[in-house]
């Protein structure tokens, strides 16, 4: 897949896709749902993605709680996986975000990009104050010569799937119903950090990740599904992992610490993506170390029998 970051800039041969526009936080059902629509609008056109960095979310409130369900470069890595050719990843700034309804189509998705169809979802909202709306596109699109389709939102029972829904999910340890919404299990990816090495000293040596700028699920233990993305261990594992502010050691920032099973080698540096399959208990402080390993042998026994069944 190839990143195109600057709508000024674009080679011939970047031009003339078919795209979904969107933020696409966590490329759930509803977001591959409308990326096939973008890909069966013009089958024969390369399959790309409109979308930005930073989210306008966080341009227009940088001090709101973090939000987003995953990192740029976690989407883009799910992105690449689900068929997206071209990603257009557009960095969201004063000059874009002063754009009126018109001139976004004109500049960016006409002149600029080139593209050749584009599929929106119904409460898709653009320019300058987000005035324009899915059928104004439509009206721009066809005075300016692109095709532009109007994706209905995607309903599961009773409830839209959406990135808000999915935060709920998680915010309230429902993995598993993120899980149906995103039709995949919610990950964390990100680079091994170093720690204070205390999981080691308790013989449960951990993986540890920031979850810096991310939506904070529920804190606690986790059945997780652990996949090593690069280095000499590459390769799919089990774990159990404790996400949160780690209470029996005072305060402290709240990170994601991965116990995988059956493991032995350093991963420092290396880049995994940890997957929430079920949350076992929420955080607790024990009485002591003895009473917290305890915890933790129980812990890693439910995970293993949870995983064993997937």
């Amino acid at each position: 897949m190839q990143i195109i970051s600057d709508y000024q800039f674009v080679q011939d041969s970047d031009r003339g896709a078919t795209a979904a526009i969107g933020n696409f936080d966590g490329v759930h059902l509803g977001h591959l749902s409308v990326i096939e629509m973008a890909r069966a609008a013009a089958p024969d056109a390369p399959l790309g993605l409109v979308t930005f960095a930073p989210h306008p979310r966080a341009y227009f409130a940088p001090k709101s709680p973090p939000f987003r369900l995953m990192s740029s470069a976690a989407r883009a890595s799910r992105l690449a996986k689900v068929g997206v050719e071209r990603l257009y990843q557009l960095p969201f700034n004063t000059a874009l975000a002063s754009l009126t309804p018109y001139d976004f189509a004109e500049k960016v998705l006409h002149q600029g990009l080139g593209l050749k169809h584009v599929v929106v979802g119904a409460d898709f909202c653009f320019g300058q104050g987000r005035k324009g709306t899915a059928t104004d596109l439509q009206d721009f699109g066809a005075q300016l010569g692109f095709g532009v389709t109007i994706a209905p939102l995607m309903e599961q029972t009773d409830q839209t799937i959406s990135s808000t829904a999915i935060r709920q999910a998680l915010t309230d340890a429902r993995p598993r119903d993120a899980a149906a919404m995103l039709g995949h299990w919610h990950r964390i990816e990100g680079p091994v950090i170093g720690g204070e090495q205390r999981g080691r000293e308790l013989g449960y040596p951990t993986a540890n990740m920031s979850i810096d700028g991310l939506h904070p699920p529920a804190f606690g233990v986790y059945a997780v599904l652990a996949d090593v993305l690069d280095g000499p261990h590459a390769g799919s594992y089990y774990g159990v992992a404790s996400l949160g502010v780690r209470p029996m050691f005072g305060e402290n920032k709240p990170n994601l610490e991965t116990f995988i099973f059956d493991f032995k080698g350093d991963l420092y540096g290396a880049n995994i993506s940890i997957a929430l399959v079920e949350h076992l208990r929420g955080e607790e402080k024990f009485d002591g170390l003895d009473a917290l390993i305890t915890q933790m042998d129980a812990d890693s026994s439910q995970a293993r029998k949870i995983l064993n069944a997937l």
